[in-house]
């Protein structure tokens, strides 16, 4: 019998528009990703938000926020901070860290703020979920038309070729006792991840998929949108980009 022919089993259309919504929703992605790590995220921020030179009381989003880690350390370095996501349950879990300088809410990147940010972040590759460029264009716009006079913004992306280079096509991950067998490849222009797993029983299959968008596609979708790139980093601590070595593509813009 087949996953789909599993009363059981719980499936995620990998084709559907907004896959994102129920996978990112699920508490399944929160235990799977539990063990991401914090002193470096704590690191990049430390070292981003010394770079971009951000006063003190700067007001700072953290587009796609997830549960909050960014938010919450960038709120203890004494910014007012936003941290938006598509997802209610990441939202929730991140509200109970409100306070008067740190809020959450949910909120579609594709469309901008009535308020304006010295700083406007987008971490850990949540860009390039959407089935269009012209959304991806649209995130672009959004994101500079909510950006102070004298703003910036960061994108920190995945690098493409050196993901390409090192993609693991199979593995197990077993985290809180489930067995995540994690499939991984390349197709039409998309990394994919298909995560299958059984838990109490029941079957589940989602998919992730990411748009494999190198520098060269995020300069020509920048500069459709008048965007300016200021600086290229490769990695966390903010050396040089290396188009094959460098794990990470952090662009700096307005």
């Amino acid at each position: 019998m087949s996953e789909s022919e599993n009363p059981n089993s719980k499936i995620t259309n990998p084709e559907s528009n907004n896959w994102f919504a129920t996978w990112f929703d699920s508490p399944y992605y929160h235990i799977l990703y539990k063990d991401r790590n914090y002193r470096e995220a704590q690191v990049f921020m430390d070292n981003l938000t010394h770079y971009l030179n951000l006063p003190e009381g700067a007001t700072v989003l953290d587009l796609a926020c997830g549960k909050g880690r960014h938010a919450i350390y960038l709120n203890q370095l004494g910014f007012n901070v936003l941290g938006v996501d598509l997802s209610p349950n990441s939202i929730a879990e991140a509200s109970k860290n409100n306070n008067i300088h740190l809020n959450f809410k949910v909120h579609d990147m594709r469309e901008p703020f009535e308020e304006k940010f010295d700083a406007i972040f987008n971490l850990f590759t949540s860009f390039g979920y959407f089935e269009s460029n012209a959304d991806n264009l649209k995130t672009l716009i959004s994101i500079k038309e909510s950006l102070s006079e004298y703003g910036f913004a960061v994108i920190d992306f995945m690098n493409v070729n050196h993901v390409i280079e090192n993609l693991v096509p199979e593995e197990v991950k077993t985290v809180d006792g489930i067995d995540f067998h994690i499939k991984r490849y390349l197709k039409d222009g998309y990394i994919h991840k298909e995560i299958d797993f059984e838990d109490q029983g029941e079957k589940f299959h989602f998919t992730e998929k990411v748009q494999a968008l190198t520098l060269q596609n995020f300069e020509e979708m920048m500069e459709e949108a008048g965007i300016y790139l200021l600086d290229i980093f490769g990695d966390y601590k903010l050396k040089k980009f290396h188009k094959t070595e460098s794990e990470r593509l952090i662009m700096i813009f307005k």
